[in-house]
């Protein structure tokens, strides 16, 4: 059996929806998209990553939700580069904190540990 890529969704909980939204649309050159929220008890507010629902990797959001902050957890998710170090170098532009400059980890290629607008821990990699 080929192995496949067990991570099918991240959310990345923030207390400014708005100042997350120009940090990650900065540093990753992307475009999040507001979509409808599902129904729910609590207010929350989201902004979807771009993917693709039949494509490889995994599809993820940003998410304001009344009574989860941000910063408070221990999972780090690492987001694909052709050179992690051009991200690196957006992070502090757009208000976040670069944690841990480009580092080689062998054979599996470079990364890059930065922080948000929100204080969430987030990962680069790339293979050059």
């Amino acid at each position: 059996m080929k192995p496949i890529n067990p991570v099918v969704w991240f959310e990345i909980y923030v207390d400014d929806i708005k100042r997350a939204q120009k940090f990650y649309e900065k540093v990753f050159q992307i475009e999040l998209s507001e979509l409808p929220t599902p129904e729910s008890e609590v207010e929350m507010k989201i902004l979807f990553f771009p993917m693709e629902m039949d494509g490889e990797g995994a599809g993820g959001a940003l998410i304001e939700m009344e009574g989860v902050k941000a910063g408070e957890n221990s999972t780090v998710v690492y987001f694909g580069s052709a050179d992690c170090s051009l991200e690196e170098q957006r992070i502090e532009g757009a208000g976040g904190k670069v944690a841990r400059a480009k580092e080689p980890i062998g054979e599996y290629g470079y990364m890059v540990l930065g922080y948000d607008t929100e204080g969430n821990k987030f990962g680069v990699h790339s293979q050059s």
